[in-house]
């Protein structure tokens, strides 16, 4: 039995996935254009931004069968995504999860979602600018799951790049909007090393595998 569907992980993903209905009703105020990550991330403290449900059941599964031991993840935000790479990690019975988030709120309420749901001995969640604290991240690296901030998928990509293994997947999530096509530029040319495939689930994910250098 996947631990999807059981206590306490299947209602802690109800509840986070409900709470993210209404995303759309807060009242955020505009950023202007130079706003920096930081000021994002406040601005932007009580929304959840998850990744769907069916994305999140794409990820388990891919997590599933290729059975990473290093998994990381940029942008945490409440844990949705993190629960799905953490409850696959925890059906395997080997790996663990790395992740980030800016936001300090996010942080302590990320902490203790994964907390409830019994799975914060198998995540790391590292406080901070992501490409600052995913430079810590010593061992090879399995998959990584792109969510963050748009515009930092591919820089934080050419961060970790240098610690992938032969083989590892690289997944950018929300692949149709505008601001992710430079991600999708360098992923989808054969030059930098990845075969890369469009995924149609919600607002799009692009999933990469890493086959050289």
């Amino acid at each position: 039995m996947t631990s999807l569907l059981t206590e306490p992980i299947r209602g802690i993903l109800d509840r986070l996935h409900t709470a993210a209905l209404h995303d759309d009703d807060l009242d955020i105020a505009p950023l202007p254009p130079d706003a920096s990550a930081a000021q994002r991330a406040d601005a932007l403290a009580s929304a959840y931004l998850p990744v769907s449900a069916e994305g999140g059941r794409l990820l388990y599964s891919l997590v599933r069968s290729a059975r990473p031991k290093t998994i990381v993840e940029f942008g945490t935000s409440y844990a949705t995504s993190t629960l799905y790479l953490a409850a696959a990690v925890l059906d395997n019975g080997t790996g663990r999860v790395v992740t980030t988030e800016l936001s300090s709120a996010k942080v302590a309420a990320a902490r203790a979602n994964l907390a409830e749901a019994g799975v914060s001995h198998l995540v790391d969640v590292l406080a901070g600018d992501a490409l600052q604290t995913l430079g810590t991240v010593g061992d090879p690296i399995d998959l990584v799951l792109l969510d963050g901030w748009k515009d930092l998928y591919l820089p934080v990509l050419r961060l970790l790049e240098p610690r992938l293994t032969p083989g590892a997947l690289v997944i950018g999530d929300d692949s149709s909007f505008a601001s992710v096509q430079p991600y999708l530029d360098y992923v989808r040319d054969p030059a930098n090393g990845y075969l890369s495939t469009s995924f149609p689930v919600e607002d799009g994910m692009e999933i990469s595998c890493r086959i050289g250098n």
